[in-house]
């Protein structure tokens, strides 16, 4: 006979069917050790078999990927795109460039002739000390001219569609615990937001995911929604702790460490909020899995009186916390 992962109590039994929730991920991801929400709050999947063109989708990377690599990416075109038309002008001759005859590059001086000419035809820049002649050069500049126009409308819209898109900086406790709440316990975490502008309206949305056994046999994943002490607040300036209380009705009732790793489960969390400045909603994701969760413990306040007349929080010590007895 199989041995269940995990003994629900009664009550989950009971309220099964109104509390299971599927996020989207299915029953049949029951691997262990894969967290289903990576730790920067993007979806641990892997699409395989998609068409080239689709698992590129350029306009999407270039717009979400940092910054660093948005301008590395930018300077990279731009080298070899002046590379390959520095290759087409020598292929043409040198001769077709005139004043490449006062070059005064100490090596590979037509190389470098014909690449700076392209810089400066790709950006319509034009100094004029070396000019095309005949039909064929002028056909090549002015084919590089046409694609620079182009080229640098794609990188300026880029440009603003980076920022003109609204991006939270939330910042999440490294680990959740589980701590003392009222006369019970409560699986609780903080989060808070490092920058100046404000998120109104903000919605929290908890659910559990663990494997099952069904009295088949079969092994499946399930979902569960967590209920919260609070799951939205108009205004967040300061930090906040979302607690989840650990009643006889939540699907976390009698669970321990050894349980949850046993099932191996995950508590994904969904944010929804208004970003005061563009007026937009914004959303992030998050998830713990078992290891990441402390038994035993409480967060240290965040607040400091160092500043008289101002609320001071100090968002290097949303981690800190200290032991604290659960209640039994």
């Amino acid at each position: 006979m199989a041995r269940k992962l995990f003994a629900p109590s009664q009550s989950t039994l009971l309220n099964e069917e109104e509390n299971r929730k599927d996020l989207g991920f299915g029953q049949r991801i029951t691997d262990h050790h894969s967290r289903l929400i990576n730790r920067n709050g993007s979806f641990n999947v892997q699409r395989r078999g998609t068409s080239f063109l689709n698992s590129i989708n350029w306009y999407h990377r270039l717009v979400t990927i940092p910054w660093w690599q948005f301008f590395g990416s930018i300077f990279l075109v731009y080298l070899l795109l002046n590379s390959l038309f520095a290759c087409i002008y020598l292929l043409i001759g040198l001769e077709n460039l005139k004043g490449t005859e006062l070059s005064s590059y100490p090596v590979h001086a037509d190389f470098w002739e014909a690449f700076f000419f392209s810089a400066q035809t790709l950006t319509t820049v034009g100094y004029g000390r070396v000019s095309p002649l005949g039909f064929m050069a002028n056909s090549v500049a002015s084919l590089e001219a046409l694609m620079g126009l182009l080229l640098f409308v794609i990188a300026t819209g880029l440009l603003y569609g980076r920022f003109s898109r609204p991006t939270p900086c939330i910042r999440f406790s490294k680990n959740a615990l589980i701590a003392p709440y009222l006369d019970i316990n409560g699986f609780m975490f903080r989060i808070i937001h490092e920058r100046d502008n404000e998120l109104i309206d903000l919605e929290a949305e908890l659910a559990l995911s663990r494997l099952e056994v069904l009295p088949s046999g079969e092994r499946v994943r399930k979902y569960y929604g967590l209920e919260l002490e609070r799951n939205h607040v108009n205004f967040f300036p300061l930090t906040w702790t979302i607690v989840h209380p650990i009643t006889s009705q939540s699907p976390l009732s009698g669970a321990t460490p050894d349980s949850l790793m046993e099932t191996d489960t995950e508590i994904l969390l969904l944010l929804r909020a208004i970003d005061e400045t563009f007026m937009q909603q914004v959303h992030v994701r998050y998830s713990y899995r078992y290891e990441e969760i402390i038994w035993g413990a409480k967060f240290d306040p965040m607040f400091s009186s160092a500043t008289p007349g101002k609320i001071v929080v100090n968002v290097e010590e949303i981690d800190n916390h200290h032991p604290a007895s659960l209640n039994t």
